[in-house]
């Protein structure tokens, strides 16, 4: 049935329970439990070191969490390395862009494909039948997806001779070329003009529709408040809020931790 608060249908994708993540004597991650529902928009959002991209990490196997687990569809994901993970079904973007410079738009599509093929490395050198069928569909994918995401023309051109919107959009076209059922988005908006923005919010939606659940870190609180069907907010390595849209934004906790508590407060 349909959550009351959110009105999104579907059980849990994702289950982070109960994770910390230490470095050395800081606590990045201080029990943290939250879950990503099938079908949703979840935004993660929090001041600047809250911990938000940690937890991507922790998600995607670049960090083993000091203690708690991270499940997707009931299969842990702790220990497992961030190839399994995408096999498993998660994709991620990154503050920083990171796409292969001197490879096409195309190839670098084509890379993220290249995550779910099943030939083995004898089948590839010698260019089996299930290779080249997998490298033909790849590539038609590849098209498809420059096209979903509105640079069907940067096919063939260098990578890092895109312009910087465009970049950011291919790196969420590698992403959903794994085939994810989870993408998780850190800070897609960076960079970008008001117009931009319009249209990555409409792109995030679109998205969804075609099936896929979409984690959300964004600063740009309009465009968080204008896409997401729930948020989770957390303040220096803890979770301080997990509600709709608009419980959120009155919730005093996470007023004081963006805007800070008045002197008379106190």
């Amino acid at each position: 049935m349909p959550d009351a608060t959110t009105g999104v249908a579907g059980p849990p994708l994702l289950e982070v329970d109960d994770v910390t993540m230490q470095f050395g004597g800081v606590t990045a991650l201080d029990h943290i439990s939250f879950e990503v529902r099938r079908g949703e928009i979840l935004g993660l959002i929090g001041p600047n070191g809250a911990g938000k991209t940690t937890c991507f990490n922790v998600m995607t196997g670049v960090f083993q969490p000091t203690s708690g687990e991270v499940r997707l569809n009931g299969q842990k994901l702790v220990s497992r390395s961030r190839h399994q993970i995408t096999r498993l079904g998660i994709a991620r973007t990154f503050q920083n862009i990171r796409l292969f410079p001197e490879m096409t738009a195309l190839e670098n599509v084509q890379v993220g494909g290249d995550a779910r093929h099943r030939t083995s490395v004898p089948g590839a050198l010698l260019r089996l039948p299930r290779h080249r069928r997998e490298e033909r569909d790849g590539r038609t994918q590849a098209f498809e997806l420059l096209d979903f995401m509105g640079i069907p023309h940067a096919a063939n051109s260098l990578a890092r001779n895109l312009p910087y919107g465009d970049q950011r959009r291919l790196e969420i076209a590698r992403a959903l070329a794994t085939g994810p059922e989870l993408l998780c988005l850190d800070e897609p908006a960076a960079g970008f003009n008001p117009a931009e923005k319009e249209e990555l919010l409409a792109l995030i939606r679109r998205i969804r529709d075609r099936g896929q659940t979409v984690l959300l870190i964004e600063h740009d609180m309009r465009l968080v408040m204008g896409v997401t069907d729930r948020i989770v907010v957390l303040e220096f390595g803890r979770k301080i809020a997990d509600a709709a849209p608009a419980a959120v934004r009155a919730d005093p906790k996470v007023v004081a931790a963006y805007l800070g508590v008045p002197e008379d407060a106190a």
